[in-house]
């Protein structure tokens, strides 16, 4: 059910300096970096060494400041397929979510990162995603 989670921090330095030795009492490593030029955010993941992140910590970006009252917490279901994805969006919308991302690929992580996000109307940052091949 949960593919990944993140949570916004106020000091990334910080809480990746604090992550990196926590998560070793777990045997769990950072395995995954993000910057994304332009849009000001800088994330890291973490889970077991060679595979996915399943835990995100990051800075919330102005878009999460000002929408979301969790302060950029983001809670990623796992699709089985990507009409998955796509059933999810338009479940979201039409339930009365606010768009944060059309379904898609999301190339900056993984080549089939395939996603779509929202927020609930409580303004909680949720998304769908399959790292499937069409």
């Amino acid at each position: 059910m949960i593919d990944h989670v993140s949570i916004g921090v106020s000091d990334l330095k910080k809480a990746r300096a604090f992550y990196d030795v926590v998560f070793l009492a777990l045997s769990y490593v950072r395995v995954h970096d993000v910057e994304i030029p332009g849009q000001g955010m800088v994330a890291h993941g973490y889970g077991e060494a060679g595979s996915q992140a399943r835990f995100w910590i990051g800075v919330p970006d102005k878009v999460d400041a000002a929408a979301n009252r969790a302060g950029g917490n983001h809670f990623a279901f796992q699709a089985k397929s990507r009409l998955e994805v796509d059933a999810f969006y338009l479940a979201a919308i039409r339930g009365g979510a606010k768009d944060n991302g059309a379904p898609g690929i999301r190339a900056h992580y993984h080549p089939n990162y395939y996603g779509a996000f929202a927020f609930d109307p409580d303004g909680n940052k949720i998304e769908a995603c399959c790292h499937l091949p069409e």
